[in-house]
């Protein structure tokens, strides 16, 4: 079990654990990012890179599930705070997709609400980069 997390295997179980966290399954891909970084077996850009990705196509898995939704939002009067915050704040509140509890239905809502494709993937991914870089600098002494 332990060779799981040394070299390539660990990347693997980092962009995995980063994917599913990022769907609408619970879980949390930060302390697979720290044990990563502890390691040290693979440079600290590739360790937020691999997890950013991962956790990238996890919302955006769930904005293309949004988008499978039926399009009823001119009939939607109340949301869940996702939703309104995509109402009110546009593509900008996208960067907030690395939230707890927010961030899943973040992307899903972008979807359904049929917020474009390409902004909104720019937009989860800087935002989710920005929460993994922080974290690899709390981690690594730099912040």
């Amino acid at each position: 079990m332990l060779e799981l997390f040394h070299g390539d295997s660990a990347l693997w179980v980092l962009f995995t654990t980063g994917f599913l966290s990022a769907t609408l399954l619970p879980g949390g891909s930060e302390a697979n990012l720290v044990a990563s970084l502890k390691l040290g077996d693979n440079a600290v850009w590739l360790v937020v890179a691999v997890a950013t990705l991962g956790n990238t196509l996890g919302g955006m898995t769930n904005y293309w599930l949004g988008r499978l939704l039926p399009d009823k939002t001119s009939q939607e009067k109340h949301g869940h705070r996702a939703l309104l915050w995509l109402k009110k704040y546009g593509y900008w509140s996208l960067l907030l997709s690395w939230l707890p509890l927010v961030g899943d239905p973040l992307c899903l809502a972008a979807g359904w609400l049929r917020m474009r494709h390409s902004l909104s993937l720019l937009l989860i991914m800087v935002g989710k980069a920005l929460r993994y870089t922080v974290l690899a600098m709390i981690v690594t002494g730099l912040l």
